[in-house]
């Protein structure tokens, strides 16, 4: 009898754990949506505020967004100010390794970002095409990185037993409205121009197409742009674009879009410190001249003979 037990507590037991099994629900991972931080001095910080927004698209969250505050915006200048000097003195040689290395490293991200613009409800085709000029855009500044101070500079005859030399230098600080329309290539035909003339930046990306932004930092972050050369914000532009026309340690300040309303008070913060406005409308315009827009020309003069 002992026997018999034995075997019917085991068969009994085999079918309590088969229907256990049988029994225990399938679970499904909670989808849990990407934050996409700041970029701040070549590191990913939240912001001070606290404060994000949740991107939408089709009523399906895409991603937590940062709203960056002044206070991100000040840390900002702060780095970029430090950076300058030592950017600026880089030879036009590395500058352009290392905007070709950004475009080298853009290219093996490529399906990444258009994925992220189709996210945000940008058609793949449109997607493609923004993808694939942002990193023709990358690689155009980097030919003009030793090429444009030919064009800029000039020895200038005077009426005096002088030497007259004019040469460009860069602007120093620039705050930078990126377009609205555009998640990349309007963030990326910007500060290529900038960097590539000695400037260093402080980038308020897309409201409304944020995400490439942030990745786009990241790619910067693995092709030795040194930290603090270009920072990037994200957050409500009519909060922030007063700051950054106003802030007296900024020398220049570039405005992608066409509310009249936006560009005049950009305009009087800017008079404060005799800042230099550029309006731009959204526009992606290449070349040289790009570039031109944060330079300085400085004239130097030496008598003849000394």
């Amino acid at each position: 009898m002992a026997a018999k037990y034995t075997v019917s507590a085991k068969r009994t037991s085999a079918k309590v754990g088969k229907k256990t099994r049988r029994a225990t629900p399938k679970t499904k991972n909670v989808p849990v949506a990407k934050t996409y931080k700041l970029y701040i001095n070549g590191k990913f910080p939240r912001t001070e505020s606290g404060r994000y927004f949740k991107l939408e698209h089709k009523g399906k969250v895409v991603a937590n967004v940062c709203q960056a505050s002044r206070k991100d915006f000040r840390e900002a200048v702060v780095a970029a100010r430090a950076a300058q000097k030592g950017w600026a003195s880089a030879s036009a040689f590395l500058k352009g390794q290392i905007l070709y290395r950004i475009a080298e490293m853009l290219e093996g991200r490529h399906q990444q970002f258009v994925d992220e613009l189709q996210a945000q409800g940008v058609l793949k085709a449109p997607a493609e095409a923004e993808v694939d000029q942002a990193i023709d855009c990358l690689v155009h500044y980097a030919g003009w990185a030793d090429k444009y101070q030919q064009i800029f500079s000039a020895v200038n005859p005077v009426a005096s037993s002088h030497f007259n030399f004019s040469v460009p230098e860069p602007t120093g600080v620039v705050s930078l409205l990126a377009p609205q329309r555009s998640g990349l290539l309007g963030l990326v035909a910007n500060i290529a121009p900038a960097i590539v003339g000695g400037n260093t930046v402080v980038v308020l990306a897309s409201q409304r197409l944020p995400l490439c932004a942030i990745s786009f930092a990241e790619v910067l972050h693995s092709s030795d742009v040194p930290g603090g050369v270009v920072n990037i914000l994200t957050g409500a532009t009519d909060e922030l674009a007063g700051q950054f026309a106003s802030h007296m340690d900024v020398n220049a300040v570039i405005y992608c879009g066409t509310s009249k309303q936006t560009i005049t008070e950009i305009e009087e913060q800017a008079a404060n410190n005799v800042k230099r406005v550029i309006t731009r409308a959204g526009k992606y315009a290449h070349g040289p001249y790009t570039i031109k827009d944060t330079l300085e020309i400085k004239t130097t003069w030496h008598p003849v003979g000394a």
